[in-house]
């Protein structure tokens, strides 16, 4: 297997690619302010209003000397704003960096560690719209949905190292058409990864902190070489204990990037990831878990006496053990394993002056296994006879793609087109291993391979993507700016249910759907203008149209195939892919001091598929859901942000969101109508805000924050509230300036999570949304980390 993984990179890091860009306008939102203020004096000149263009040229708050940690799209046609390479390192080394995107107005992302790693927990919901309806993209690669369980992509976390991460883009309303993404329904986040250097050098790092965490990393780049490329190579490795029960969150990373000139209008990239992740699970709590035992109840990995006597207790009827109301309280051990492999190259070419073209080719595989101890199926005697035995989710993905784009420019029109096309090989089964009376042994997290007993299903399915965008940015006058096109989406999704036998066990009839069902659709526009008022001032306004295909797994959240059989043959007919309508209107100022901006917005979100576990308190057991049509959502709200640098070294950035989605219908599951029209949908708080102030005067750096998230449901028809939370983080470092060989090119840094130790709720809907919860029970939620200080140094040779 790995040495498949290896070839694939190899292959894909000796692939010639042409990068998919995004078309060269500020519109497309993929763009700095200078480049697009470049690209918008050059098309003026051609004209006979070069004068009045330079006029209305914005000034960039880039201009100052300390860069900004948010740039707010000045210039583009949608909300946009992007977080800036700085910002991304300040946080603590190995932090994701959706946790880091969370500032940025309309965001809500959780986790219940303080990185913001641990992926069973985080949840990134903007507008209304989670993960699995946002699209993700590295470099152009696509990322896939996000997924725990994820069928067709990985994190970024997995995908490049936190010390490699370039500027990352948002745009809160909808990606530009040309985002290599098919379920993009409330917008794009689009990460880049940084170049290698032109000089020779090392960088290393290492941190310590909060239960034995530790993380280290080391970066070489070649500088010039000969032929004029450039490579750099890094590797980190981090390791930390959970901060309560017992377990590890670990985790093993490289990166490499070349990039080579061929002559003076082509350029190679070829760039190369693998990643290995291993972290135990903290235990899903409800509230009523919550009150009577407390945060910190969780698995109870170092106790397998009481998890076999819990076991047994449930599986003869008989009393469970003092304090243990039932089996699913507290699992013995869990814990989910991925192992990744991403490559992709890349060929930039300009044809002539008004030419230019690009394509990619990429290469992705992943093999993970979702771990659970559980005491629902007993070990065979013959081969262990343990109350328990191990249940695992186990996924291999290999997929492939190729993007590629041609963009034109000519008179005040720049045209810009590109085709995406995905194949997709998912293959996932559920399996049990045995477990001896010692229970495991070494390591709380390892693989499972080959000797498993049972295998409750296996399922492979296919899916081809075929997506076609074209777009025109038509620079009408100097201050007006418009950008209009569309995308075609075509997604063939099959499914097949294996059948055959494991160890002499037979595989029983599997109950889940197997067949085919695409989701297509010829034409999803957008329209977008913007206008400058002047120097200091512009507003905009778009419309987008979006679909998102469905899911291809048997456990996906709008997946027909984790249906029975007869469940989806009743309900095929009906379903139909989710779509959404936005429209947004804003307003931008900036000059060198201040950026900010307000947002308008309102969203129609039809064909809601809600996938629905029936008498379940959790679904552990992994019984089929019902995938229904959930009907339509309305979400309405503002989006506000506000950077200022009050003086060369001091700044503060405030955000503010305030969001009312909505359902439109009652929900009907099982025969029975829920209640559901009106309410506020499930996870996304009503108002979230954020404060940061910041000061850096190149030597001495910090900021100090606080995020507000408002309370949040975890149920359909709201009986049941999560209370609002307010978390503060302190970052603070320094840089040496020194001659001396020690301390040149050193910095330390010093970062402290929940500054003040605040109990809450991190995550809710863990292990998925109920329509009513009257008594607490659901174990959906997760506790938020407690307070944590962590300490980095780096050098730079």
């Amino acid at each position: 297997m790995k040495q498949n993984k290896l070839l694939l990179l190899t292959t894909c890091m000796s692939s010639l690619l042409f990068h998919h860009a995004h078309a060269e306008t500020v519109s497309a939102g993929t763009q700095t302010n200078k480049k697009a203020e470049q690209a918008h004096t050059k098309q003026a000149a051609k004209s006979k209003t070069a004068q009045a263009s330079q006029k209305a040229k914005v000034a960039s708050p880039q201009d100052d000397k300390t860069e900004s940690i948010v740039v707010m799209g000045a210039g583009a046609a949608r909300e946009t704003q992007k977080l800036s390479h700085m910002a991304l390192q300040q946080v603590v080394p190995g932090t994701s960096p959706l946790k880091t995107l969370s500032k940025l107005p309309g965001v809500m992302f959780t986790s219940s560690d303080a990185l913001g790693s641990y992926e069973w927990s985080q949840q990134i919901i903007i507008r209304g719209f989670d993960q699995s309806r946002l699209g993700f993209t590295m470099d152009g690669i696509p990322l896939g949905n996000l997924a725990y369980g994820n069928d067709n992509g990985l994190s970024i976390g997995r995908a490049l190292q936190t010390e490699n991460n370039g500027t990352a883009t948002l745009a809160q309303g909808a990606g530009s058409v040309g985002v290599a993404a098919s379920n993009d329904l409330g917008g794009a986040l689009e990460f880049t990864s940084i170049d290698p250097t032109e000089k020779f050098g090392a960088d290393v790092a290492a941190t310590g902190g909060s239960y034995g965490t530790w993380r280290t990393f080391a970066r070489v780049n070649s500088g010039t070489l000969p032929g004029g490329g450039r490579l750099y190579v890094s590797y980190d490795y981090q390791d930390a204990n959970k901060w309560k029960g017992k377990g590890i969150q670990q985790q093993q990373q490289a990166n490499a990037k070349f990039v080579q000139p061929l002559g003076d209008k082509v350029k190679l990239t070829l760039f190369g990831d693998y990643s290995q992740r291993a972290e135990n699970d903290y235990q899903d709590i409800s509230k009523e878990q919550i009150r009577t035992i407390g945060y910190k109840l969780d698995n109870i990995t170092n106790n397998y006496g009481l998890a076999k006597d819990i076991a047994r207790a449930y599986q003869n009827g008989t009393a469970f053990p003092a304090g243990i109301k039932d089996q699913d309280q507290s699992y013995y051990n869990s814990a989910g394993l991925r192992e990744d492999v991403l490559g992709y190259g890349k060929l930039d070419f300009r044809l002539t002056d008004r030419l230019k073209g690009s394509a990619t080719v990429y290469g992705h595989t992943n093999t993970g296994q979702g771990i659970y101890a559980t005491p629902y199926t007993p070990t065979p005697e013959a081969l262990g006879g343990s109350p328990l035995s191990v249940r695992t989710t186990e996924y291999d993905i290999h997929r492939e793609g190729f993007i590629g784009s041609l963009s034109y420019e000519i008179g005040h029109h720049t045209i810009e087109g590109g085709f995406w096309f995905e194949n997709n090989d998912f293959e996932q089964a559920r399996r049990f291993y045995p477990l001896s009376e010692d229970g495991y042994t070494g390591s709380s997290v390892h693989w499972f391979r080959g000797n498993s007993f049972a295998t409750q299903w296996q399922s492979a399915f296919n899916t081809k993507t075929y997506q076609f965008h074209l777009q025109d940015t038509w620079q009408i006058t100097p201050a007006l700016k418009l950008n209009y096109g569309f995308k075609s989406l075509v997604v063939d999704n099959r499914g097949r249910q294996l059948e055959g036998s494991e160890m002499g066990v037979p595989v029983p009839t599997n109950t889940y759907a197997g067949g085919s069902i695409t989701s297509a659709n010829g034409f999803l526009p957008q329209i977008g203008a913007n206008y400058r008022i002047n120097r200091h001032n512009e507003i905009f306004a778009d419309f987008a149209r979006n679909m998102a295909a469905f899911d291809n797994s048997s456990t996906g959240a709008t997946s027909p195939f984790a249906m029975t059989s007869a469940a989806y043959a009743a309900s095929k007919n009906s379903l139909r892919p989710e779509m959404s309508y936005s429209e947004e209107i804003g307003y931008r100022f900036h000059n060198r001091r201040i950026q900010a901006s307000l947002t308008g917005y309102y969203i129609q979100f039809e064909n809601r598929l809600l996938s629905i576990t029936p008498n379940a308190t959790n679904n552990v057991q992994g019984i089929p859901s019902i995938l229904v049509n959930g009907g339509g959502v309305t979400a309405r709200g503002i989006d506000a942000a506000f950077n200022y640098h009050f003086t060369d070294n001091w700044s503060l950035y405030v955000s503010y969101a305030y969001n009312q989605s909505t359902y439109n219908d009652d929900l009907t599951t099982g025969g029975v109508t829920y209640n559901t029209r009106g309410k506020s949908v499930v996870a996304m708080p009503r108002n979230l805000a954020n404060v940061q102030i910041s000061y850096d005067d190149g030597s001495i750096w910090g900021n100090f924050g606080m995020q507000y998230q408002g309370r949040r449901t975890y149920t359909y028809t709201n009986d049941q509230w999560i209370k609002p939370n307010d978390i503060f983080n302190l970052n603070v470092g320094y840089r040496f300036h020194s001659q001396n060989w020690a301390l040149r090119g050193l910095d330390m840094q010093i970062n402290v999570t929940n500054l003040f130790n605040k109990r809450y709720v991190a995550t809710v809907g863990s292990a998925g949304f109920r329509p009513t919860d009257p008594t607490g029970s659901l174990q959906t939620l997760q506790a938020g980390s407690p307070r944590m200080v962590f300490f980095t140094v780096r050098k730079h040779f």
